[in-house]
């Protein structure tokens, strides 16, 4: 049984575990931030948009009633088939999804801002198109099987 113990910490105490608890923390704070920025700023700006259609109250009553809203079906108790809901849970999807997208982007591109592109340095060597040996770049024929290279 210590033994079982001992293999458990040093797997709890290894790096990459605890990297993938702080990414998983951080993740849901994160996910509450965009799910306020999708909620609060983004689907208001879209309903207004779209006329203010609410996908909420589109349902078909499987019992074969007429009910005026889906809260006015589910009050008497009828069983409904509610479309409407997962309509606006993709739509929710595809908007955080986006944001998200947006905001990633916008990260990346301030991280961006203060590095320097590294060029590579310029080429020395080229390949012998004859025998495949690596010669100097300014070398006119091969050292290797003396054919005349460009």
């Amino acid at each position: 049984m210590k033994g079982f113990f001992k293999e458990f910490k040093e797997f709890i105490s290894k790096g990459n575990v605890i990297d993938l608890a702080v990414g998983v923390i951080i993740g849901g704070a994160f996910s509450g931030i965009i799910n306020n920025l999708v909620t609060n700023i983004v689907t208001p700006a879209i309903s207004l948009l779209t006329g203010k259609i609410s996908f909420t109250d589109m349902f078909i009553a499987l019992d074969g009633g007429e009910y005026a809203t889906l809260a006015a079906a589910q009050e008497v108790g009828a069983a409904t088939l509610n479309y409407g809901l997962f309509i606006q849970a993709v739509i929710d999807f595809i908007i955080t999804a986006f944001v998200i997208f947006l905001l990633v982007k916008g990260i990346n591109k301030i991280r961006s801002i203060g590095k320097k592109e590294e060029e590579a340095p310029a080429p020395t060597t080229k390949v012998c198109p004859f025998c495949k040996s690596e010669i100097s770049i300014d070398a006119t024929r091969c050292a290797y099987c003396t054919s005349e290279v460009e």
